[in-house]
């Protein structure tokens, strides 16, 4: 039996069994990392050159990216529930928005010639990622404008619609998990 690539949510009262598996990945899963505005939502990355979204509710991801190398680390933004970063074994950093392209980066960047970027994170503030390798080099990235700016709402008018700035993420991640097909992905 092969247990790579699985993932379990266990329980914090009862260790004896898990709650769910959810089964995706085909080797070692490096990083999972939960939506910062959506409770049921997290995302997976792992040495199968994948990246997959998940509902905590549904066994299998929602969505699958292939990067085309390993996957070190991904990271969700601070500020938009539908954009994340990951970075790979060939030294790039990929920063998707899943309510811009559902299916590829709006960003890829070759960041470092001979080693593997292994961590990425953003930067609570300031319009910056900031990625590791597995020599032990930082660099810091500043975003460009497309990739930082929040969606605010706007009426017929174009004036500004008064909302709670989380749950307008909440929203927009749900409308992006009913377009989600829920039938299990190819993995």
């Amino acid at each position: 039996v092969k247990l790579w690539g699985k993932i379990h949510k266990c329980s914090k009262a009862y260790s004896g069994q898990y709650l769910e598996t959810y089964i995706g990945h085909h080797m070692a899963v490096y990083t999972i990392r939960w939506n910062p505005f959506h409770p049921r939502v997290f995302i997976s990355c792992s040495a199968d050159w994948t990246v997959k979204l998940w509902d905590h509710n549904v066994a299998h991801p929602i969505m699958s990216f292939d990067l085309g190398n390993a996957v070190g680390d991904v990271a969700w933004s601070p500020y938009s529930s539908t954009i994340f970063a990951a970075v790979t074994s060939d030294g790039k950093v990929h920063v998707f928005d899943l309510a811009e392209n559902k299916h590829e980066p709006l960003c890829e960047q070759k960041v470092v010639k001979r080693a593997k970027l292994t961590h990425v994170n953003f930067n609570q503030v300031e319009p910056i990622i900031i990625v590791g390798d597995d020599r032990g080099g930082v660099n810091s990235l500043k975003l460009s404008p497309n990739l930082r700016k929040v969606h605010e709402p706007y009426d017929e008018e174009g004036v500004m619609i008064e909302h709670d700035p989380v749950q307008l993420q909440i929203d927009k991640m749900d409308r992006l998990l009913a377009a989600a097909d829920t039938k299990p992905a190819a993995s």
